[in-house]
């Protein structure tokens, strides 16, 4: 057997080459072992060792030589060679090193304004990666990195000219490095060592049979060595899927995101015609699916002659549209766990979306499946990467309280405590100390700050003191170091003595875990050894960026009968069920870039292909799963909120098949809308036909537990909320105030208070001074100095500010002018009623007449409506002047005969700030005080609820206890009593 062959993209590959090699080889057990495969991947090796088990239906074989195409070390070429003697090619150099080297490359080079291209280390290490993998398509595609300079600057724009320009002094300084180390690229060197062995066989053919299969000869470099193999005495080449059905004048138009685009330049080289091409032998396949297969790839300029397969070529095809990646992932889960009731059944999900795959091992979790997934976990996401870069983040940010907390509430930390104890004294600086404000940065202002928290034990801060103690041993060197800014290395070997002073070091690199990550960081730093010093805030990203492209993958434990595949590791692998996952435009097929050093009239000039091509090696993967005994077709129809687009092939098949959904044309068969499929699967998964909403909540609290003492804003919850009230002021429940809260619209407010309290009590009577409005924003300045410290808040505020400002000086003269007393500002007052205490305070009170007052709130938000008024949900001003009436103001002597009210809309909008006075003050008082008794006396009996939200018109407007109400539950199933 000699020459070049096909496998149909309907039979299975691995297992019909395994059949035909050992019908070929007749009884001679001994003769498979002179015999070397070569096959595209590793993975590949795998799975042609196990079809040759299959077919040998398990009887002890001695199995041939296989080795990847894609990756053949220099043992497996000597023994191919036939003469021992290995390949005269300089060593790789490592990938870390490397990375690291093009890094200082970049960062060393400026623009002409004298500024660096790369920003930080992180930047110039990704742009690094950006430009190994520019290295790597020059040496697959055999093109000198000197060939650059021919490009000529005048005929790009400006910013590929600053490109062109930083690639040529790349060009002159990366061969002269690797020259001085003795090294040379990995996949330069393996791009050579494929031309020399190519060269070897063709001037000295091996005696041994070679088989080249299932590789598509997409690089130069094998396409050489393919067209030697074919040449070969007793070489064989066997092509996966070449499509022999289609018509001329198609072949003719092939594109480069064709998938047999491929192998009609691999035939070229090989300086043969399609037709010529014979089967392997074996069994004849599906007539069918290949029709099905070749009219869906049909190329676009003959698709006037599209023939539409038969019903049946889809039988073995399902396909289910998801709502969303977790509907998806939950599909896909299902249909695995489907193919698990079969004992001997197989099946797996190929899929280039790294997201998709984890969310799909995340959901067979639920019956305690663990699935091989090729391409492994990120080694930045387990636990003790994600320790290190915890502790980097907090160090960096001042130990801020959000980065804090997640340092030590990350699973691995202990800084020597057992861990309930950590947690327990965590959990004290959390609620005690870190909830509001942000603090200032640094331990030492942590411990001043803990210093001035009030805590109702003092055991309990004695705890949280020891903890930050703890901590602050731990990385204290860390944080120096940081501080100062050190090389790499020195800071890489701070941050894991201080990870191992945080958490034991048996327990920060045990496991699969622990060991991957050691290696890593092992090779990391013999990489940036050397490297020139960074500042400390360029650390933590540069560290993410370092165990970016880390992976790890489980050694034993995974499902031996479910997978999950890239396009890449699927090629020749069996299932008896492929699910193809995530296909959607821009994901499979992926979306096209040139990257970020040379544009399309350039690779054009190289002689790279385009981006295109990338595409048609896609396209060939699909084509190829598509025609597994059974598919199961799935995508998202919404990824983030927004609509996504089908992938391209299957809006092929839905125009094959006839499926418009524009026009309402029926949907073929395979797609699952019916209530027996996957998506209703999903849909009832997590649902329950005995769900029955709660009730509203209605607690009927003791009666000596129900509060004697209220504020007038606790009146207005109490009138409003009941349950709110009862959450607040009888189980002292308390929203905890954000970590790292935000300056906003309460603490501008309060500021504003501020201001105004203190000018008119610096200028309590007579004409304000000429320079008023100064001298006001003078104080505004200072009261608000805090809230506007931001750039965009100063920007935004500060001219609302002075909008009021103007307002209220020339509003405060004409009401002085009309004879107006400023009183009393910020003072508290309260009143009796059935035995109930309310206080309140009045943010101003002026005398407007003898014995008459106007109590003035400040609004900087929304002022009640004239409807809350009349219906008594605003008590606020009508309690304040019940207390004026009854003398209750602790600052003011006296009573008031007559009180007006009103609210000062102070928001700087508009002419800076509006009057807007109650109406029938008169009436509506003497309504809320009697409405008030009401409520005493209602709310005395203990059987009275606290009812939640009893007017939905009259919600409370901000309401910390909503999740507690589960209004959106009861108020669609009728409320009721609990």
């Amino acid at each position: 057997m000699k020459g070049v062959f096909s496998i149909g993209i309907d039979r299975r590959f691995a297992d019909e080459l395994a059949r035909g090699v050992l019908a070929e080889q007749g009884d001679d057990p001994l003769a498979l072992a002179d015999m070397l495969i070569l096959v595209p991947t590793r993975r590949s090796v795998r799975a042609l060792r196990e079809a040759f088990l299959r077919a040998a239906d398990g009887k002890p074989t001695l199995l041939p030589r296989m080795a990847p195409l894609g990756d053949v070390d220099d043992g497996d070429w000597e023994i191919a060679s036939g003469d021992g003697t290995a390949l005269a090619l300089p060593p790789a150099i490592e990938p870390a090193e490397r990375e690291a080297l093009l890094a200082l490359l970049v960062s060393r080079f400026k623009d002409e304004q004298d500024q660096p291209i790369a920003q930080s280390a992180a930047q110039a290490l990704k742009l690094a990666r950006e430009l190994a993998s520019l290295l790597d398509e020059l040496a697959i595609d055999g093109v000198p990195f000197e060939k650059l300079e021919t490009l000529v600057e005048g005929n790009f724009a400006s910013h590929w000219q600053r490109t062109l320009r930083f690639l040529a002094i790349v060009g002159e300084h990366w061969p002269a490095i690797l020259a001085d180390r003795g090294q040379i690229d990995a996949l330069d060197r393996r791009t050579r060592s494929i031309r020399l062995q190519a060269e070897r066989w063709r001037e000295k053919p091996p005696a041994t049979q070679v088989i080249a299969a299932g590789s598509t000869g997409s690089q130069p470099a094998t396409r050489e060595l393919l067209s030697v193999i074919a040449g070969l005495p007793r070489g064989v080449v066997v092509l996966p899927g070449l499509d022999r059905e289609m018509d001329d004048e198609s072949w003719a138009k092939l594109e480069p995101s064709h998938p047999q685009f491929g192998l009609r330049e691999l035939l070229a080289a090989l300086k043969l015609e399609r037709h010529t091409v014979p089967d392997w032998p074996g069994s004849p396949g599906d007539a069918a699916r290949r029709q099905l297969i070749t009219e869906l790839m049909r190329p676009a300029e003959t698709s006037e002659i599209w023939t539409r397969p038969s019903a049946a070529a889809l039988d073995h095809v399902t396909r289910a549209d998801c709502a969303t990646p977790h509907q998806e992932a939950l599909v896909i889960a299902l249909a695995l766990r489907q193919a698990l009731e079969t004992s001997t059944r197989t099946a797996a999900l190929v899929t280039p979306d790294r997201d998709l795959a984890r969310r799909v091992a995340a959901e067979l979790r639920r019956w305690d499946i663990e699935v091989d997934d090729s391409a492994g976990q990120p080694l930045a996401d387990t636990p003790p990467a994600t320790l290190l870069r915890a502790l980097v983040t907090a160090v960096d940010s001042g130990f801020a309280p959000v980065d804090l907390l997640a340092l030590l509430k990350h699973p691995l930390c202990s800084v020597g405590l057992s861990r309930p104890a950590l947690l327990d004294a965590t959990r004290r600086l959390d609620r005690k100390v870190l909830r509001g404000l942000k603090p200032a940065p640094g331990l030492d202002a942590l411990q001043a700050l803990i210093g001035e928290k009030k805590f109702g034990d003092a055991a309990d801060r004695v705890q949280v003191i020891d903890l930050i103690d703890r901590v602050d041993a731990a990385v204290r060197e860390l944080v120096t170091l940081m501080a100062d800014g050190a090389a790499p290395h020195m800071l890489l070997d701070a941050t894991l003595a201080a990870a191992e002073k945080l958490t034991p070091g048996e327990t920060l690199w045990s496991g699969e875990a622990g060991e991957a990550l050691a290696e890593a960081l092992a090779r990391l730093r013999t990489a940036w050894t050397g490297q020139p010093a960074i500042s400390g805030g360029e650390w933590p990203a540069l560290l993410a960026t370092m165990l970016a492209t880390e992976t790890i993958r489980p050694r034993f434990g995974r499902h031996p009968r479910l997978a999950i595949w890239g396009p890449l590791e699927a090629r020749l692998q069996r299932a008896d069920l492929l699910i193809l996952g995530g296909l959607n435009e821009g994901t499979w097929p992926p979306s096209v870039e040139t990257g970020p050093w040379i544009n399309r009239p350039m690779r054009t000039a190289l002689g790279l292909p385009q981006p295109e091509r990338r595409i048609g090696l896609s396209a060939h993967d699909f084509a190829s799963a598509l025609a597994a005994e059974r598919v199961l077709l799935t995508r998202a129809e919404r990824e983030g909120g927004a609509p996504t687009v089908p992938s391209r092939w299957l809006a092929r098949l839905d125009a094959l098949f006839g499926y418009d959904p524009e026009s309402g044309a029926p949907a073929p068969e395979y797609i699952q809308r019916g209530r027996r499929s996957y998506l209703a699967w999903a849909e009832k998964l997590d649902s329950s036909d005995h769900y029955k909403p709660r009730s509203r909540p209605l607690p009927t609290p003791p009666i000596e537990s129900r509060p004697t003492r209220l504020t007038v804003s606790d009146i207005e919850q109490w009138r409003r909320d009941p349950y709110g009230l009862y959450a607040r002021r009888i189980l002292n429940l308390k929203a905890l105030d954000p970590l790292e809260q935000e300056l906003g619209a309460a603490e501008r407010g309060s500021s504003l208070h501020a201001a105004l309290d203190e000018f008119l009590k610096t200028y309590p009577s007579g004409l304000l001074p000429s320079d008023a409005l100064r001298l006001f924003e003078q104080m505004g300045e200072r009261h608000l100095e805090a809230v506007l410290a931001a750039p965009a808040e100063r920007a935004f505020w500060w001219p609302r500010f002075q909008r009021l400002a103007r307002w209220f000086i020339a509003t405060e003269n004409a009401r002085r002018a009309a004879g107006t007393r400023f009183l009393a500002g910020e003072t508290d007052g309260s009143i009796e009623v059935g035995g109930l205490t309310i206080r309140g305070r009045a943010d101003r009170i002026d005398e407007t007449e003898p014995g008459g007052w106007e109590i003035i709130d400040y609004k900087t938000g929304r002022v009640p409506s004239p409807k809350e008024l009349e219906g008594l949900f605003a008590p606020q001003l009508l309690l304040e002047a019940a207390m004026a009436e009854h003398g209750g103001f602790e600052k003011i002597e006296g009573k008031a005969r007559a009180v007006h009210l009103s609210y000062w809309q102070a928001n700087g909008l508009g002419d800076g700030g509006a009057v807007k006075e109650i109406k029938a003050s008169d009436e509506l008082v003497p309504k809320m005080m009697a409405l008030v008794a009401r409520m005493v006396a209602h709310f005395g009996n203990p059987a009275t609820p606290y009812e939640a939200l009893p007017w939905p018109e009259f919600i409370p407007h901000f309401n910390d206890y909503a999740h507690l109400e589960r209004a959106a539950e009861w108020s669609t199933s009728g409320g009721g009593e609990e």
